[in-house]
């Protein structure tokens, strides 16, 4: 379930992307980073391919080793390969992958960093990549139209991901700055039933796919994404939603000490002196705070809500539909809602699930204007 505030920027709507200008069937995602070892195990058939060479290195049965750094090359096996991208590829039917005790479908591949350190991604299909998604996001047992809804804006986001020009070695990471991808075994029969009901399905406007953002509760309204980032298109311009009012995240409390306070935006850049007092300067259209003012010392430091979050922690500061009282040596803040939410309300779609709606008209009540197509 998305409970956090994604940290991502997007330069313009002119980065819209043609769903069909290139192959999408395939995704790469980040599942391991900056790390020095890892444990691989394979159980069947395995090849170890040099990937920038484009050739095969080593064939064999059954692996069950650390993969680790060498000078100026890879460890695997207890063999050194100086090589800096290696790729290991199984079998789907006939063979099982797992890092660390966790399984995937399709390849990984090792790739030695200018840092020192390993990267370990992922190559699989777009299909068996939403499968390992979902049961992070949503709870399997959730209705199954909220499941499916999910799948459709889960599928959408990873091809847009994957269209976007950029110059990385992956297309998405694992974890909450992306998607939350738990590979082959995350997956779960009602998930997979779910994804496959809307096999290659995604939101697209005018033709164009977009970044279709989702968060776990809204608190009454979503916000426009322009906002946060600088996208602005009808689907994401925000809309009035009432079905989340019941969802165990709805309200939040937190309190930390101004002190405190003083630490965390001093590790995140902002500089003030000891806190007095804290204030809502102005809020968005969804009634959420844009910026506050700090008072400290009698000096006024103005900051964007959206720092203070990621300073305090989006675990914490749930949302930013809040209030914010100085209470002695502490301050109080209250508010609804959990994620920074753009586009779909995760619990509102589970109760309009329950009211019987599908996930069409789900899709279409937070992204208005957008349209379910087929990828070809």
């Amino acid at each position: 379930m998305r409970k956090f505030f994604l940290v991502i920027f997007f330069c313009s709507i002119g980065l819209l992307v043609n769903l069909y200008a290139q192959e999408s069937s395939q995704v790469r995602i980040a599942v391991n980073r900056d790390f020095s070892s890892v444990q691989l195990k394979i159980r069947g058939l395995y090849e170890i391919e040099d990937t920038q060479a484009e050739r095969i290195l080593l064939r064999g049965k059954d692996l069950n080793s650390a993969v680790a750094i060498g000078e100026g090359g890879i460890f695997v096996g207890g063999k050194f390969f100086p090589i800096k991208r290696l790729r290991i590829r199984t079998d789907a039917n006939l063979s099982s992958l797992a890092l660390d005790n966790r399984y995937f479908r399709g390849d990984i591949e090792f790739i030695l960093q200018t840092s020192g350190k390993l990267l370990a991604v992922n190559h699989l299909g777009l299909e068996d990549y939403i499968k390992g998604i979902l049961y992070h996001e949503v709870s399997h047992y959730w209705p199954f139209e909220a499941l499916k809804a999910q799948a459709v804006v889960s599928r959408s986001y990873a091809v847009y991901q994957v269209n976007y020009p950029v110059n990385k070695d992956y297309d998405l990471t694992a974890d909450i700055y992306s998607q939350v991808y738990g590979g082959k075994t995350s997956e779960r029969y009602r998930t997979n039933k779910a994804v496959g009901e809307t096999r290659g399905q995604v939101l697209d406007f005018n033709g164009q796919g977009f970044p279709t953002y989702y968060h776990a509760c809204c608190g009454g309204h979503t916000e426009d994404a322009s906002v946060l980032w600088s996208i602005d298109i009808a689907p994401l311009k925000g809309v009035v939603c009432n079905y989340c009012t019941n969802s165990p995240h709805y309200y939040w409390q937190a309190s930390f000490s101004l002190r405190k306070i003083r630490e965390k935006l001093l590790d995140y850049g902002i500089k003030t002196g000891p806190i007095e007092s804290m204030a809502i300067l102005d809020k968005t259209a969804s009634s959420r705070a844009a910026n506050l003012r700090i008072t400290s010392e009698g000096n006024p430091v103005d900051i964007s809500a959206k720092n203070l979050r990621a300073a305090l922690g989006p675990n914490y500061i749930k949302s930013l539909h809040l209030t914010v009282e100085v209470v002695g040596k502490d301050a109080v803040f209250e508010g609804v809602g959990w994620g920074h939410g753009v586009g779909m309300c995760q619990w509102g779609a589970y109760f309009q699930a329950k009211a019987g709606f599908d996930y069409h008209k789900i899709l279409q009540y937070y992204y208005p204007g957008a349209e379910i197509t087929n990828l070809k």
